[in-house]
């Protein structure tokens, strides 16, 4: 019975020495930006100095849950805030997923529809679940405390309009996708999904101008960076969420001249997995 009673104790002190560990690893009261390494495709988790978890995006399968699993708490199984950038499955398809094993808060997309299977299966779950849903617009704006906003600088609607005019993505060649800024104190980000330049050309006209952290548009397309929008973003890092030996050529020489160019520090996911930044809201680091 005693020996029971010590292995018992023993496994309750570790279990404590783990819940502490991970305390002090998870709720450091820091912004926390990590580009999952998804291959090709997207999934951007934010942990947010009020301890909230976000993630922007879900990558093309259910490579994303390791993400989670390892930039979470492994007892957190509920996701406060998932936002759709557009609705392409490289972005779209790991959500559904994400959706079958954690809790989700709130869902956050552009109002654009796909006319596909996995589409479907997404957005039927997200209603099942009865998730809050918001389609969201240039200058919506959210406050997640500590000083910390996330601002939508694009697509406007009359944008989405113009270019998706029923409603549906791949209406035209320059398809809209959630432009989100983010603000802590000192600190700002870009995160731009498979937006096109002259979707980042709008948002410039209406305000934006200089980020810390770029995103770099639609995984280094040739179409969604020019040296005019390099010029006024000057970003002191860029992040590329690309998989090796895709098929497209991603990201394509040109972008990576145009960084090089301008000297901007540049990191990509298939060449260094995960990318994670984190800001105190005054500097910040690549962990």
């Amino acid at each position: 019975m005693r020996k029971y009673f010590l292995v018992g104790a023993t496994l309750l002190v570790l279990l404590g020495c783990i819940l502490i560990y991970q305390n002090i690893i998870y709720d450091d009261k820091k912004l926390h930006i990590i580009v999952c390494d998804v291959g090709q495709g997207d999934a951007i988790l934010l942990r947010t100095p009020g301890g909230s978890d976000v993630l922007i995006d879900g990558g093309p399968d259910d490579s994303v849950l390791a993400c989670l699993g390892k930039h979470m708490r492994f007892w957190d199984r509920t996701l406060e805030m998932v936002i759709l950038t557009h609705p392409h499955a490289d972005h779209l398809n790991g959500l559904i997923a994400v959706s079958n094993y954690y809790k989700i808060s709130s869902f956050i997309s552009e109002n654009l529809k796909n006319n596909t299977a996995d589409f479907s299966e997404l957005m039927k779950l997200v209603a099942s679940k009865n998730i809050k849903t918001r389609y969201v617009y240039a200058g919506d704006k959210f406050l997640l405390g500590n000083n910390l906003t996330f601002q939508i600088v694009g697509p406007s609607k009359e944008f989405l309009d113009l270019t998706s005019p029923a409603g549906l993505i791949d209406q035209a060649t320059e398809q809209a996708s959630l432009e989100i800024l983010i603000n802590y104190q000192k600190f700002s980000a870009l995160l731009t999904g498979d937006s096109q330049a002259a979707e980042l050309e709008e948002a410039i006209s209406s305000g934006l101008s200089r980020v810390d952290l770029l995103q770099v548009p639609h995984h280094g397309s040739r179409f969604g960076l020019n040296s005019d929008i390099l010029n006024i973003l000057r970003p002191r890092i860029a992040v590329i969420s690309v998989g090796k030996n895709n098929k497209y050529g991603h990201p394509t020489a040109f972008v990576l001249d145009l960084l090089r160019s301008q000297k901007i520090r540049t990191l990509r996911t298939d060449e260094v997995g995960d990318i994670e930044v984190i800001s105190d809201g005054s500097g910040w680091k690549i962990d």
